[in-house]
């Protein structure tokens, strides 16, 4: 075996202990997505808006409790030779009585966003897993890349001090040598490049899961979240993904919008009462009063103004019933999307397998053939060429099944934390609505700010 060959296995079992993953302390995906669940700030930041939507709902219960204001005022008059000086209390209470059914309404729509709301929470949460199990995959694939292409420079700068040796004892040529070190050239841009893109994944890694990637471990497909068929995938889809609740509780939002609408149209009742205090400092007296009435308004003409909020609000209903069939399309299609990419992706991984073994026993034949002036400096070079770029394609094709079948289950709706077992606490948006959505009073916020 000559030496050049030697080197070269000897690269190769130094990048598979470099891509081989650490079990020792290394970080999981599972534990990389419950980071992510804990502290993407996309995430919380999605969280804080439910917690704000579910203050719609106090806020349109209000609408038939009573009000109760108290007002004064100091008044000082002069009127030429004498001074008045009159000083008034009161508190008045009114009470709506009927509003057109405009607050049950407004109450039932605040009650369907927040469950819109708590389903675009579940998508958010999906979207945020699924985008740092491929920030998980990208590193680990660019991390390898940037292995294989830093084991290329070495094998290049073996050759080239290999043609240098062969010039100086008559067997190589000028040519040689000039086409090994341009290639080797050609490889230094070409780690510059695959350490930049591992930095570039790196740093999308930490955006995600808020912590920087050490020693990451490959994963495996999440095949146990994968049903049978595409036919399968896509009835679960349709019937599960929380996109298309969402857009279905929006509709049920527009709806009662409709109503809310309606009732301007219809006749107002409240009733108030009041109590008042008058004291003249001038005479010192004093006077009290009380009152206590009911106010009917009847709607007769508004300008137009309150049938045309009827109709847009019709119109409104209609979009988000057509929103309802955009979401189904969108799911349908990535479904489909994943589950061919993973197929594909599976079958790719299998071939490149074959090239790699193909490639590499090439590789080993033409050094051979070189070593006895059978083969060209070049031919080595290209057959090089030919085992990096089998290996690029092999660990792409690995990293493409596993971020595919995530691509799966967030597609189906059942990348949960649940679903996924990961180890943490999960977020109950129900909680803090069922804190507020009764409040008659309080500034503070259930965590207590």
């Amino acid at each position: 075996m000559t030496g050049m060959r030697k080197s070269f296995l000897a690269a190769i079992a130094a990048t598979a202990l470099v891509l081989a993953p650490s079990m020792a302390s290394a970080e999981t995906i599972m534990g990389a997505l419950a980071k992510a669940y804990r502290n993407n700030s996309s995430l919380n930041s999605s969280r804080a808006g439910v917690r704000v939507t579910d203050e719609n709902v106090a806020i349109a219960k209000s609408g038939m409790r009573p009000r109760v204001a108290a007002g004064g005022n100091l008044l000082l008059e002069d009127r030429g030779p004498a001074e008045i000086r009159t000083g008034s209390f009161g508190i008045t209470l009114d009470q709506p009585i009927f509003d057109g059914f405009r607050t049950r309404n407004n109450v039932r729509a605040a009650e369907a966003q927040v469950r819109a709301a708590a389903a675009a929470l579940q998508n958010t949460e999906m979207n945020v897993l699924f985008d740092a199990a491929s920030a998980y995959m990208d590193v680990i694939r660019d991390r390898q890349i940037a292995a294989l292409t830093e084991e290329n420079l070495e094998f290049l700068a073996e050759e080239v001090r290999s043609a240098r040796s062969r010039l100086e004892v008559g067997e190589g040529t000028r040519t040689d040598v000039a086409q090994a070190d341009a290639n080797r050239q050609a490889a230094l841009a070409q780690l510059a490049a695959a350490r930049a893109a591992a930095e570039s994944s790196a740093a999308q890694y930490r955006q995600l899961v808020g912590d920087d990637p050490d020693v990451l471990q490959m994963p495996g497909a999440l095949v146990n979240l994968l049903p049978a068929s595409l036919d399968q995938a896509t009835a679960i889809a349709l019937s599960e993904h929380p996109a298309i609740a969402a857009t279905e509780h929006q509709v049920d939002v527009a709806a009662f919008s409709v109503k809310v609408n309606e009732g301007t149209l219809l006749p107002q009742l409240s009733a108030r009462a009041e109590v008042s205090t008058t004291r003249d400092f001038s005479i010192d007296d004093t006077t009290n009063s009380a009152s206590v009435g009911l106010n009917l308004s009847i709607p007769i003409y508004q300008g137009g103004e309150a049938s045309a909020r009827v109709r847009q609000s019709k119109e409104s209903l209609g979009q988000a019933r057509i929103e309802v069939d955009v979401s189904r399309d969108q799911v349908r299609a990535a479904i489909t999307s994943a589950w061919t990419q993973y197929a594909a992706a599976r079958e790719a991984v299998a071939a490149n397998r074959e090239l790699v073994e193909a490639a590499e026993l090439a590789l080993s034949g033409v050094i051979e053939e070189r070593d006895v002036g059978q083969r060209t400096t070049l031919d080595v070079l290209n057959a090089q060429a030919d085992v990096i770029a089998a290996r690029i394609d092999l660990v792409t094709a690995q990293h493409n099944v596993v971020v595919a079948s995530y691509a799966i289950a967030s597609a189906m709706g059942r990348l949960s934390p649940d679903r996924l077992g990961l180890d943490v606490a999960r977020y109950d948006p129900e909680e803090h609505y069922r804190a507020v959505k009764d409040k008659w009073y309080g500034l503070r916020t259930p965590d207590g700010r």
